[in-house]
């Protein structure tokens, strides 16, 4: 896709239309695209990798089953009993390891050649974490403080002179029940596409200024191949931090829900 933006008449930079795709097939009248059928294989990742690992652990673990062990002991340690607290927070480790894991994963394949697309840049699948997400810890809200009780300590907290609640209730409202899972997909979202548009970019310039291009040309080429491979490295550390973001603003929500903060 890259080269064909750099080949047509002179240098053009790519835009929005590198996270479009047509139909690689249909099932049932279901047009299944690239990333759909990633978002499914990166799925399919997860349950194997988990599956290989540790479905005949031994003592002394193997490498994959001892990086699996790694990346739960870290959510489990780092995540869920830090935020949520000890015996709370392991009741969530699973959906957060896989949380976790899968957005990694969708996050990684931006750097796999032939695939070369991060599926979370496309703000669908961030949403859908997302909402999943919010679902639970209003779910649980209602659960642990009473429906009445989860709302008056989201919007009032105790502690603040009553005419402030006329201006702080309302931002409380929509602050949480609005703004927190429109924030929570956006970051994960936004990360992803622009790390996207900036590989594309130094690709597309590497590959114009020194394929079509000569003297001076090759220069900026050579710059923009130095700064792909940058910017791959860097979009690396970016892909991990971000599952861990995603993941850690889950936790947070959830102990807002089954403990009081107030």
């Amino acid at each position: 896709m890259t080269i064909n933006l750099a080949t047509e008449s002179g240098f053009h930079a790519p835009g929005t239309e590198i996270f479009n795709f047509e139909p690689l097939f249909s099932i049932g009248g279901l047009d299944v695209t690239k990333p759909m059928l990633m978002a499914f294989v990166g799925s399919a990742i997860v349950v194997t990798l988990f599956y290989v690992a540790c479905a005949k652990p031994t003592m002394v673990p193997g490498r994959l089953q001892a990086l699996v062990e790694l990346g739960y002991t870290f959510v489990r340690d780092d995540i869920a009993r830090s935020i949520i607290g000890g015996k709370k927070g392991d009741k969530y480790v699973p959906l957060l390891v896989s949380l976790f894991f899968f957005i990694w994963i969708l996050n990684l394949f931006a750097v796999i050649p032939l695939l070369q697309f991060p599926v979370t840049s496309r703000i669908a699948y961030p949403a859908v974490l997302a909402i999943t997400v919010y679902l639970l810890f209003i779910f649980l809200g209602i659960k642990h403080q009473g429906p009445v009780g989860y709302f008056k300590n989201m919007m009032f907290p105790p502690g603040i002179p009553k005419p402030v609640y006329v201006i702080l209730a309302p931002l409380e409202f929509i602050s949480t029940i609005l703004v927190r899972p429109f924030t929570h997909a956006v970051r994960l979202f936004a990360n992803m596409f622009a790390g996207h548009v900036l590989i594309a970019f130094f690709a597309v310039t590497a590959y114009y200024f020194i394929v079509e291009t000569q003297g001076l040309g090759i220069v900026i080429g050579v710059a923009g191949f130095v700064m792909t491979i940058a910017m791959t490295g860097f979009e690396m550390f970016i892909q991990v931090l971000q599952a861990f973001i995603f993941t850690l603003l889950a936790a947070v929500y959830i102990q807002s829900s089954v403990e009081v903060d107030h």
